[in-house]
């Protein structure tokens, strides 16, 4: 036989005993509790599958492909509206009538007895408990009522006109007309005005230095506010409602960090910036805690390591009285006070505490506070102040 005929035959036998074992294992049984792969879907099955799934009876219930929804992007918080404060000057002026209804009490007291037809020593008297109950102090109160004594006594004056006159030449002189009362908020030698607002808690200090802010953007200087009350998260807060507000930056860091160093990156920032003014919150602190206090004082040796601070600004609230005074002392020792904000002035005839601390301090009351509303803080004009008292 052929050698080419038997290398065929014997090939071809090979080649049916490969595809008969190949054939054999493709349709092996599936064992049980096991699966076989399904096969990979493609586009031309998908399309088969929606053919079938229209000639469905419309009454079944199809599932939807399991696909979750496209997230909507999130919103950005809408930046808030800019507000345009009024200027500074003015405002005291604008404040007056609600000063007179809160103060007519007082004034309109003090007018009544020096009018009446005689004037004996438990007049006057009356009139000094009076004068002390407006917090003018003892000793403001006593020099007060002598000098009206010997002067309505020599002029023999009675009139309300006249009388009015006398009461208001005495209580301007004792609330010091020639104090200088200029807030420094301007810069000098290519650095910002750096104000520190000092003082105890709940006096609104956060709040007249929001206030403060506002008054000067209404001036049209530019500002930077310092968030230096890092133990209380809610005064940061509320200073950043503040700044947004009126356009003013506001330098903040994490709750407990150290005052010194956000008093000091403020200043920083402000002179980066070209900013005019910078104005540190401070944290509320008690006066009898000589650790707060020497703290506070820490502060201000910080900030004056970049930058000379120009004002120093203690928040009383006209309500406290000789408490408010005691204040005043202790903080001027640590730091050096050079201006009062009185607040809360409005609905209280406390307002004689302006007479007291500047005697004892020589400090002047800078600024005012005759309400809750953003623009209610104005610069003290003794003269406007004294009228709207007397009425």
């Amino acid at each position: 036989m052929d050698i080419t005929l038997i290398a065929a035959i014997v090939i071809a036998v090979v080649l049916l005993a490969v595809g008969g074992f190949f054939l054999v294992r493709t349709e092996r049984p599936v064992k049980p509790g096991k699966e076989e792969p399904g096969p990979e879907t493609t586009g031309a099955a998908g399309a088969t599958a929606v053919e079938e799934d229209r000639d469905r009876d419309s009454g079944t219930v199809r599932t939807p492909p399991s696909q979750a929804p496209p997230e909507a992007p999130a919103a950005e918080p809408a930046a808030p509206e800019l507000e345009t404060p009024p200027p500074s000057a003015g405002r005291m002026v604008r404040l007056r009538a609600r000063l007179a209804r809160s103060q007519s009490s007082f004034g309109q007291g003090l007018l009544n007895l020096l009018s009446s037809d005689t004037l004996d020593d438990d007049a006057w008297e009356e009139i000094e408990d009076t004068l002390i109950t407006a917090d003018i102090g003892v000793a403001s109160a006593a020099q007060i009522v002598e000098s009206l004594r010997t002067r309505v006594k020599v002029l023999g004056s009675r009139g309300h006109d006249e009388v009015r006159a006398l009461l208001r030449e005495e209580l301007l002189a004792h609330i010091r007309t020639d104090a200088d009362r200029t807030v420094r908020t301007a810069s000098h030698d290519g650095r910002p005005a750096v104000i520190m607002v000092v003082g105890v808690n709940g006096t609104g200090k956060t709040t007249t230095t929001g206030k403060l802010a506002r008054v000067l953007v209404g001036d049209g200087r530019s500002v930077v506010l310092g968030a230096a009350d890092t133990f209380r998260a809610a005064a940061t807060e509320q200073l950043q409602t503040w700044g947004s507000r009126v356009g003013a930056p506001v330098v903040r860091k994490e709750e407990g960090a150290d005052p010194a160093s956000v008093a000091f990156d403020a200043v920083s920032r402000g002179i980066d910036e070209g900013a005019d003014t910078v104005i540190i919150d401070t944290a509320g602190r008690l006066h009898t805690k000589t650790g707060l206090m020497d703290e506070l004082g820490k502060v201000k040796r910080v900030v004056e390591k970049k930058s000379r601070v120009d004002e120093v600004l203690l928040v009383l609230d006209a309500t406290t009285g000789q408490n408010g005074l005691r204040q005043a002392r202790v903080f001027g020792e640590v730091v050096n006070v050079t201006g009062i904000a009185l607040t809360k002035l409005d609905g209280t005839a406390k307002g004689g505490i302006i007479v007291q601390v500047q005697r004892e301090l020589g400090v002047p009351v800078k600024l005012v506070g005759l309400g809750e509303g953003p623009d209610d803080l104005a610069p003290f004009d003794p003269e406007v102040f004294v009228d709207a008292i007397l009425g």
